[in-house]
């Protein structure tokens, strides 16, 4: 039976998986390592992560009121929604781990804000003992060298935690700005919370309406693209350098965040034509920012096809396969195939798999096999034949 892709009798497409065993079961070894401290450092980090997320919440409710606190809380999900239906669209590649998402979320949402209302709080201290009085230029301070500055830090600071922790599932520009996005859609829900909140407890409902599209609908990606590039460069270092050198370009990372970060807040402060000026600017730079992301999205199939294919010739995969997972249009027309067959999940976890070996095996050949890429090859070879198996409707190999 021929194993390349074909029309069913149906007229769509099939990927016929006809040899569910293209090398020697037994050629398939995975090496033994030491048990994996990052089960323990996760779940440390995510009891923290509650304790602060507890926190935060807790003084929200006390600032704004339970009432208050709690519609701001429901419309602040809109936003939420949306960035997270997007950040989803852009890592559906090559997913990454669930537990590393939720931790950047969390640490966006919780420990970035607790990080920056803490100094908020310090500054305000030290401006009261200082005797400085409420002005225009101490407010431009705090809106665009302080929360800048304070508030990229403390999110940038969540990636470089995951570039450390997660090691092996950081496998580029493309995880960085995923992890990035994250983080920052995590602290714009709960900065969101609080103005949505204060405009509640006002009179004015106007100012309310006026506040949710500015901030949910206008700009529900600002803190995204912003925490975003440090990820980006971060997903750079995770191709050049070790974990102590990856601090150097968690510094640069941080400087087009601020800057991006200072000028959007400074804007909103100068301007007197906001709408004016978020389309001449703020469009621009969304646009540019899609045209990024369908750049790097293609990089990642590129090293799919690339990776793919090495292993196709050494008989894993066939020519026809490599074809159709190393592009978004056969991967798409495929999985039309598999759900009519009712074969969807086994074809998305061999969509998944392979695409997960051709990273393993690019951090094989960047000389990155001390993150343990060696052990993933292996672990995921002997994967892809039970997942081959269950879309050739087989049983699996005892």
């Amino acid at each position: 039976m021929n194993s390349t892709p074909a029309s069913d009798s149906a007229g769509g497409y099939r990927p016929i998986v006809a040899n569910p065993h293209p090398v020697p079961a037994a050629q398939v070894t995975v090496p033994r390592t030491k048990s994996d401290p990052i089960f323990v450092v996760a779940t440390l980090g995510f009891a923290l992560l509650a304790i602060v997320g507890v926190a935060v919440a807790a003084y929200l409710v006390y600032a704004l009121g339970s009432q208050a606190a709690t519609i701001a809380f429901v419309l602040a999900l809109v936003p939420l929604a949306i960035v997270l239906g997007t950040v989803a669209w852009i890592d559906r590649w090559e997913p990454e781990p669930r537990a590393a998402l939720i931790f950047a979320l969390l640490w966006g949402a919780a420990a970035s804000v607790g990080i920056a209302l803490i100094f908020s709080f310090i500054a305000q201290i030290g401006q009261a003992l200082a005797g400085i009085d409420d002005s225009y230029a101490t407010v431009f301070f705090s809106a665009v060298i302080q929360a800048p500055v304070v508030e990229e830090v403390s999110k940038g600071f969540g990636i470089l935690l995951l570039f450390w922790v997660f090691r092996r599932h950081f496998d580029g520009p493309v995880d960085g700005l995923v992890y990035g996005a994250m983080i920052g859609v995590g602290f714009a829900f709960t900065e969101n919370v609080q103005y949505f909140g204060l405009a509640l407890t006002g009179t004015d409902f106007a100012r309310v309406s006026e506040i949710f599209f500015l901030r949910g609908i206008l700009s529900p990606f600002a803190h995204v693209m912003f925490t975003a590039c440090t990820g980006i460069i971060l997903g750079v270092a995770s191709r050049r350098a070790s974990g102590a050198g990856a601090i150097g370009y968690f510094l640069i990372g941080l400087v087009p965040a601020i800057v991006l970060h200072a000028f959007w807040n400074g804007m909103s402060v100068i301007v007197s034509d906001f709408y004016g000026y978020y389309l001449v600017v703020q469009v621009p730079l969304f646009l540019l920012g899609i045209a990024f992301v369908y750049f790097l999205r293609r990089a990642e199939q590129r090293v799919t096809a690339d990776r793919l294919a090495e292993y196709a010739a050494a008989g894993w995969f066939t020519t026809g396969e490599v074809a159709m997972l190393s592009t978004a249009t056969g991967r798409a027309r495929a999985r039309v195939w598999a759900e009519r067959h009712r074969l969807g999940k086994p074809f998305a976890d061999f969509t998944r798999t392979a695409t997960r070996l051709a990273f393993a095996r690019q951090r094989l050949i960047s000389s990155r096999d001390r993150i343990g890429a060696q052990h993933a090859e292996a672990t995921l070879l002997a994967r892809i034949t039970t997942d081959r198996l269950a879309l050739a409707g087989l049983p699996p190999m005892p």
